[in-house]
């Protein structure tokens, strides 16, 4: 069954966070006490979803406390080497996931992109994202890539090589994206749980192109 909503630009200012960690309806209600908008959950790099991902009855607790959601999925471990058939067997367990929770086209789903070890050359990093997102697009939804340390691509790479138009500034020192700029801006600190789980803030700003990252929203 696909979610109920609507998908909508994120508000330039929005409050967000994302988190590895399930959400209860009593936090859930906290964090929208605290001013958070949007909420960013996992999606497996395998089928099915695991306990402790995103799960179809959370992402409706998530969009009935009045949150937007959006989704990434789990990157590898530190060292991991990207290539086109990699990113296209990801992609399809991204959107394999998705539609189990029920996730409808149009929304943000996130590539995580970190962590590549260092020997790993940049044509198979792009092979990789671009086999990605061919897949999810696919599919309807709406790839954006979070950039991340360690990503081995320059912003120009970034930017001209890369198939998408939503980026996400992780709280790394990352390139800048030229002409478009970043649309998620992420802030990490340490011990922060502002409603008893460990998050990660962000903030929503539209890119210098007027694009904005999209969220489902309960409506």
């Amino acid at each position: 069954m696909v979610l109920k909503g609507e998908i909508r630009p994120i508000a330039a200012g929005a409050h967000g966070f994302d988190t590895n960690v399930a959400l209860g309806a009593a936090q859930l209600a906290a964090a929208r006490a605290q001013g958070f908008a949007f909420a960013v959950r996992y999606l497996s790099r395998h089928t099915p979803q695991p306990q402790g991902d995103l799960s179809q009855a959370e992402a409706n607790r998530i969009l009935d406390a009045g949150l937007g959601l959006m989704v990434a999925q789990h990157v590898a471990a530190e060292g991991w080497r990207p290539t086109g058939e990699l990113g296209a067997d990801y992609g399809a367990a991204a959107v394999a996931n998705a539609h189990e929770i029920g996730l409808p086209a149009g929304i943000n789903v996130w590539l995580d992109l970190e962590g590549i070890d260092s020997t790993a050359p940049a044509e198979d990093v792009i092979a990789y994202c671009n086999a990605w997102i061919d897949a999810v697009a696919a599919a309807g939804l709406v790839a954006g890539l979070y950039v991340g340390s360690a990503a081995i691509l320059s912003g120009d790479q970034l930017y001209w090589r890369i198939k998408v138009q939503h980026y996400w500034h992780s709280g790394s020192v990352v390139p800048d994206i030229p002409h478009r700029g970043y649309q998620i801006f992420q802030r990490i600190a340490q011990n922060d749980a502002p409603f008893g789980v460990p998050i990660d803030r962000n903030v929503a700003k539209p890119d210098g192109l007027g694009g904005s990252a999209r969220m489902l929203v309960r409506v």
